[in-house]
């Protein structure tokens, strides 16, 4: 159930265009405000990708939601229409791509602004990939090619994000060590099949829909090195 009037964000770790079960969607959902909640998918970080904007409208035609999409690549809105549409939005969920870049076009179009306006007046801001790593002050990211540290989010939670740590080689090692060495601040890592949520900055709920997946604190140890801490997951199932 929503928590009205607290800051929400929600990472994930999957949903719709990684999972056919719906479970992490549809927890997403649970925390939403409306019970008909309107769902906005932002895919800037994929230019937009037309395959990723029907897979989003095919996954969510069939909710009980009302689904939308803000394409930036061919701008629709004018800015007064877009700051209307955004903060109508229930549930603002982000897709997967490059990190940098969608904090690039975010702030040309002003989208940074306004998002934070949405958080503020209880939006559930959400996201997969580069959607969970934009949220926070710096991120793990492979925007650049290599594996490498982007402190340069949006600052909605404090710390740094890391996603797919579980399923990509080299993730762990390098976000290990971008912690290790101040790179990135102490943060939170998320395996595939997970989900976190976070009210006014502070995890409230950590749910999983994969055995053994996790969620995990990664803080610098003080000696050069990182203490790595699993949260509690609640395992989500078909209903």
């Amino acid at each position: 159930m929503a928590l009205i009037g607290v800051h929400r964000l929600a990472l994930l770790g999957g949903g719709f265009s990684t999972d056919d079960d719906g479970l992490l969607d549809d927890w997403v959902f649970g925390h939403a405000r409306a019970v008909r909640p309107k769902v906005c998918f932002v895919p800037t970080a994929s230019g937009d990708a037309p395959a990723y904007v029907e897979q989003f409208l095919t996954a969510f035609r069939s909710r009980d939601c009302e689904p939308s999409v803000l394409p930036l690549f061919r701008r629709e809105l004018d800015d007064d229409a877009l700051r209307t549409f955004l903060l109508s939005q229930d549930v603002v969920y982000v897709g997967g791509g490059n990190t940098a870049n969608l904090l690039a076009i975010w702030r040309t179009h002003g989208v940074d602004r306004l998002l934070r306006e949405a958080y503020d007046r209880g939006t559930l801001l959400c996201g997969i990939s580069a959607g969970a790593n934009c949220w926070a002050e710096g991120s793990h990211t492979d925007s650049f090619g290599p594996l490498t540290f982007l402190p340069d989010g949006l600052g909605l939670l404090a710390g740094s994000v890391c996603p797919h740590y579980d399923s990509e080689p080299g993730r762990r090692s390098s976000y290990r060590a971008a912690v290790a060495t101040g790179s990135l601040g102490a943060g939170w890592a998320l395996e595939d099949g997970v989900g976190a949520l976070f009210a006014d900055g502070r995890p409230a709920e950590t749910v999983t829909r994969t055995p053994r997946a996790g969620v995990y604190r990664v803080e610098p140890d003080g000696d050069g090195g990182v203490t790595e801490r699993a949260l509690s997951c609640r395992p989500l199932a078909v209903a």
